[in-house]
């Protein structure tokens, strides 16, 4: 994952209701080819690059695990989320998996290179914050689990319904 989620969708939230912070939630919106460039030239066998803008991480990961007939096991103390967004959330009853980016993407190749990505990506501007949040399994059916900060694990569906009103 490229940075931490959440970003636009409640900026643009907090933006409608006028709700303020000490530390303002900014919309990541950027123009991601610079970044995206880079990774291709350091591992030209990414498998798959995917932006998480509506239904958010969650549902891309579903759409892609369902596509590739694949799972996927996130670590939830791997995903990163500012702390701002993370409380707007938690005060909305939201959950920033399902909340939409607009300037992050999903990236998945090979295990071998996922150091060399890591790297590439965290050396440029767009992913500064980029994180190894998780691993594709081989499975006959898709699915994407996430390993709770508890040590719990739990299924991570698709969006039911729509978490945020369409923003753009």
């Amino acid at each position: 994952l490229s940075g931490p989620l959440g970003d636009h969708g409640m900026a643009v939230l907090a933006q409608r209701e006028n709700l303020s912070f000490d530390a303002p939630i900014q919309s990541d919106t950027a123009a991601l080819h610079p970044l995206v460039a880079a990774m291709v030239a350091a591992v030209p066998d990414l498998h798959c690059l995917r932006d998480p803008t509506r239904g958010g991480l969650a549902s891309a990961l579903n759409e892609i695990a369902q596509q590739a007939g694949v799972g996927m096991r996130l670590r939830e103390a791997a995903i990163p989320v500012r702390e701002p967004v993370r409380a707007l959330c938690e005060l909305l009853g939201l959950d920033p998996l399902y909340v939409a980016n607009e300037g992050k993407l999903i990236a998945i190749g090979p295990a071998d290179s996922a150091r060399l990505l890591l790297e590439t990506m965290r050396a440029q501007p767009l992913g500064r914050d980029a994180a190894i949040i998780g691993e594709v399994v081989a499975d006959d059916h898709a699915f994407v689990e996430l390993e709770t900060a508890f040590g719990g694990r739990r299924l991570v569906d698709w969006l039911s319904g729509e978490q945020l009103p369409r923003i753009c």
